[in-house]
């Protein structure tokens, strides 16, 4: 059976996207921030993964507000992205894996999530990003299974939909019938709001506790609504809940190889975590 050998949990700001291109990793604004991705790049080189489902969510490329789906899971064989004019420039197109693609949708069916299945489907900054930082040539050694959570358009799933959607994504990836190495990815956030009242909003307090919650008590996230935290995390700060969905795939206990949080990067909090299965 497929394994899961672990997860990370990743910012994507699209601030990174021009840092990256411009060289700026050892600039002192930058440099905190990159250098928290050194132990996470070695864990890489030794843990070898084979296929990344990618828990993140779409900022209009691929779903507008017109079509907004709750979830969303990518089966085609290749994923491209395009400008987003953010000034990021693109990025070599992705693999994707169809037979995980397609035991993933079936096996979710079943657990009786609804899915919108996307054959075709382009990828923004918050997916692309996150990968430029694990592997920086961009080679991508992996193939991928990007599934997209909607924290952009009311009404939002819950925490706890979120936690079980990741609870049901472990399940399958642990009952497919393979040798592969599968990693989890979830990326957003920390706390950040970038317009409104609060706009420049960060929450360094509930960031540390959340954090820490995802090793010492995962569902605790899960007894806020959604509005309770948007308070806490800022509007933008429900990206969270890709976090929350890669933790939920790992399993019931998990260890903590790595942590790094860093502000400001462009007005928000960044995170990072490393966290592998516990026996």
């Amino acid at each position: 059976m497929a394994q899961i050998i672990g997860g990370i949990n990743t910012s994507h700001v699209p601030a990174i996207g021009r840092a990256i291109h411009r060289g700026l990793q050892d600039d002192p604004y930058w440099k905190p921030f990159f250098d928290g991705y050194r132990p996470v790049h070695h864990w890489l080189a030794e843990a070898r993964p084979d296929v990344v489902v990618v828990f993140y969510n779409d900022h209009g490329l691929n779903f507008f507000l017109d079509k907004m789906p709750t979830f969303a899971i990518g089966t085609a064989p290749s994923y491209s992205n395009a400008d987003e004019g953010w000034g990021i420039p693109q990025v070599p197109a992705f693999s994707g894996d169809q037979d995980l693609s397609w035991h993933l949708v079936e096996s979710l069916t079943e657990a009786e999530f609804d899915l919108t299945t996307c054959q075709e489907m382009v990828v923004d900054h918050a997916f692309t990003l996150p990968m430029a930082l694990l592997w920086p040539d961009q080679t991508w050694p992996v193939k991928v299974v990007p599934i997209c959570i909607n924290t952009v358009q009311f009404p939002l799933p819950t925490a706890a939909r979120c936690w079980k959607l990741g609870q049901a994504v472990g399940r399958a990836i642990r009952s497919w019938e393979s040798d592969v190495r599968v990693m989890v990815l979830g990326t957003g956030g920390l706390s950040h709001q970038l317009d409104g009242e609060r706009a420049g909003f960060i929450n360094k307090e509930f960031d540390l506790q959340f954090m820490d919650s995802l090793v010492k008590d995962p569902t605790w996230s899960t007894r806020f609504s959604i509005h309770e935290l948007v308070e806490k995390a800022g509007t933008q700060g429900l990206e969270l809940l890709m976090w929350l969905a890669t933790r939920g795939a790992l399993g019931e206990s998990v260890r903590e190889l790595h942590r790094n949080y860093h502000i400001p990067i462009s007005n928000t909090a960044s995170g990072l975590m490393l966290l592998e299965p516990s026996p």
